[in-house]
């Protein structure tokens, strides 16, 4: 499995590029800026897009949508919860005196339980609510990306409009602790993790 990791954006957010090796079969993972430098990783890589997938609606993991979407024919992915925020991101990021271009809408809703197979990989779909309504987590053999449900000492933010605190403590423990402490984390800000290592050190999990 090839996974690239891109910060992009002026929030840095982690864009990831996941690849099967036998069939050069890729998905994007929040693409929320920079189109033009995921493009230029997904051809050094030799890599076709299958599918967009949105962790969640927030404009610094969706902006990069519309323009990746135009490039590649990928269809894109987001819980069903959070689909209508596609079409408020230029709104929502101008609260923060950025412009960002909405989405388009998804081409697939998805929900907790949901494969999502291109190539060899195969992800499922974990509901990780609390950041926002329709939070999603992605699971595969011994990885899961996590949006900005778990970041490495932290959790996501849950001041935002639909964001709840005890929700979002209750995916973490319930939802993601159980997967094994050897699991991998790939978070939607900052470095990646392990299941173990938050379980032992994050303070918001005691």
């Amino acid at each position: 499995m090839i996974i690239k990791t891109l910060p992009v954006g002026p929030i840095m957010a982690n864009c990831f590029i996941v690849g099967c090796e036998n069939t050069k079969s890729a998905v994007v993972i929040d693409p929320g800026d920079e189109a033009d430098k995921i493009l230029m990783s997904l051809a050094e890589s030799q890599l076709t897009v299958k599918y967009i997938i949105n962790t969640h609606g927030h404009f610094d993991h969706v902006g990069a949508n519309k323009k990746l979407k135009a490039a590649t024919g990928a269809d894109i992915l987001i819980h069903k919860d959070d689909a209508p925020m596609l079409a408020q991101v230029s709104s929502a990021s101008m609260a923060f005196g950025l412009q960002v271009e909405d989405s388009p809408p998804a081409d697939r809703t998805l929900t907790d339980g949901d494969k999502i197979t291109f190539g060899d990989i195969t992800f499922t779909v974990i509901h990780t609510p609390g950041h926002s309504p329709g939070g999603i987590s992605l699971l595969t053999d011994n990885v899961v990306f996590v949006g900005d449900s778990l970041f490495y000492g932290s959790i996501g933010r849950t001041d935002f409009p639909g964001g709840d605190y005890n929700t979002l403590i209750a995916s973490i423990k319930n939802k993601l602790l159980p997967l094994g402490d050897d699991v991998k984390v790939y978070t939607g800000h900052g470095p990646a993790t392990t299941i173990g290592q938050e379980k032992r050190m994050n303070p918001f999990l005691k």
